[in-house]
């Protein structure tokens, strides 16, 4: 599912965008190795205070799974002040009908492999087919995106080859850069939905987003579906114990041990072996 989030709405999803800020912290920081700006888990740049647009790709519980930003070429962007390299000196595309698409992200540790729908495969389709389809619906002509050679492939195997390159491929980090082109026609969007078979409407409308993230928080909030903190070795001995207990006194030997030992034991942790000896088993 996808949503666009721009300077009109952008008040409305802080938490999303945040998510988002995070995901890039780990893709662009981390797996990639570029020198980006990264403060309190989350990567942002000069450019994400101009107000962008940003095409977000959610699962089904309203995870961040994808992104990507689009900002006019008409003003400063990536290609034209950080990525001035690629253009071997030469001016940089502006045009009033052409976007700069960047920060294309795919968060891989929480997608699986293959083509369904929770995939690393799906949601980058799903976003490319979203990022094309914003686009031309608000007029815009061409794309032109800042991509390492891994997704230049991802893009010829996904019937969405560019069909021209800018300037020359330079070392990014641990890749190498390069500016490509896409044309936002009917053409390559039929293409791309073909590839991955996604033939439904990719958007969710803002409603239906503020619900799903009510919800989501709703579930996160709910002590029932909080996890437990790993077990200390004392405590997996006491739940050891207690599961080898056969009889009632052998039962109060192990509670007299644990009251023995007040000060070893948060407060918490001693209620919990107390008052549910059991609760811990399934840690053990």
């Amino acid at each position: 599912m996808i949503i666009v989030v721009d300077g009109l709405n952008r008040h409305l999803f802080s938490e999303v965008l945040d998510e988002m800020f995070e995901l890039r912290a780990r893709v662009f920081g981390g797996r990639l190795g570029w020198d980006v700006n990264i403060q309190d888990g989350k990567e942002i740049d000069e450019f994400d205070h101009l107000d962008p647009a940003y095409v977000i790709g959610l699962d089904d519980e309203g995870n961040v799974v994808a992104a990507v930003r689009a900002l006019q070429t008409t003003g400063p962007h990536m290609l034209s002040d950080v990525f001035s390299s690629i253009l071997c000196g030469e001016a940089p595309l502006r045009s009033a009908t052409m976007w700069e698409s960047t920060r294309f992200c795919v968060d891989t540790q929480r997608l699986t492999r293959g083509k369904e729908k929770n995939s690393v495969s799906y949601a980058t389709c799903e976003l490319m087919i979203g990022s094309l389809e914003y686009a031309k619906n608000a007029g815009i002509q061409d794309i032109i995106t800042v991509i390492d050679p891994v997704m230049d492939r991802v893009l010829k195997r996904s019937n969405c080859a560019p069909y021209d390159y800018v300037g020359k491929t330079v070392p990014m980090g641990k890749v190498h850069a390069l500016a490509a082109l896409l044309d936002c026609t009917e053409e390559r969007i039929a293409g791309l939905r073909e590839f991955a078979g996604i033939h439904n409407d990719v958007f969710m409308d803002e409603e239906e987003a503020l619900d799903l993230f009510a919800a989501k928080k709703a579930a996160e909030q709910n002590p029932a579906n909080q996890d437990h903190k790993p077990l200390t070795d004392l405590e997996k001995y006491f739940v050891e114990q207690m599961s080898a207990a056969k009889t009632e006194a052998e039962r109060q030997d192990v509670l007299k041990l644990i009251e023995a030992l007040t000060d070893t034991f948060t407060p918490e942790q001693r209620t919990a072996l107390l008052e549910t000896p059991r609760a811990f088993a399934h840690e053990a």
